[in-house]
């Protein structure tokens, strides 16, 4: 009996606590931040090296990436690419699309680049790279080759 008494009086604590605002009751992360707009993405890859992006992320998930410097020369793709993005939990986001990457001074490669990430703040993302390339690799161990790295995307302001 002591002890529903006990509970019955912290539950109702907490329930007063939370609907007066109480900052020791506020939950982490309980507004989601908004991936909407354009991203400016630097990312580093082993192999290819430092490389950058714009992501426009558009409405349920789909989105676009225009490479900045990934075309023969350095120079930029002169149209972008499809991409899509999903939210997870914990403010976790994802951004994939098709891409195609030089390898060393002679090559270049299509494949899938991932970035997985986290928002730092509500206007910057950083995470972990991954470029799985089209070309079939029996060592790697997802059957392709492949590298991994960093990147950091920054929300680009509106021009408004």
């Amino acid at each position: 009996m002591k002890y529903l008494v006990a509970c019955s009086v912290l539950f109702g604590i907490v329930a007063i606590g939370e609907s007066l605002g109480h900052p020791m009751f506020h939950r982490r992360n309980a507004v989601q931040v908004q991936v909407n707009g354009n991203w400016r993405v630097k990312f580093n890859l082993s192999g290819i090296g430092e490389k950058n992006l714009i992501f426009n992320s558009q409405r349920a998930g789909s989105g676009s990436f225009l490479l900045l410097d990934t075309g023969p020369d350095g120079k930029p793709a002169p149209d972008p690419l499809p991409g899509v993005w999903s939210q997870t939990t914990n403010n976790r986001v994802n951004f994939s699309g098709e891409v195609e990457l030089p390898l060393g001074t002679c090559c270049r490669e299509v494949g899938t680049l991932i970035l997985k990430g986290k928002f730092n703040s509500t206007d910057v993302i950083a995470g972990r790279a991954i470029f799985i390339a089209s070309t079939e690799d029996e060592e790697n161990f997802n059957g392709f080759r492949s590298t991994v790295g960093t990147f950091t995307a920054t929300r680009v302001p509106d021009k408004n």
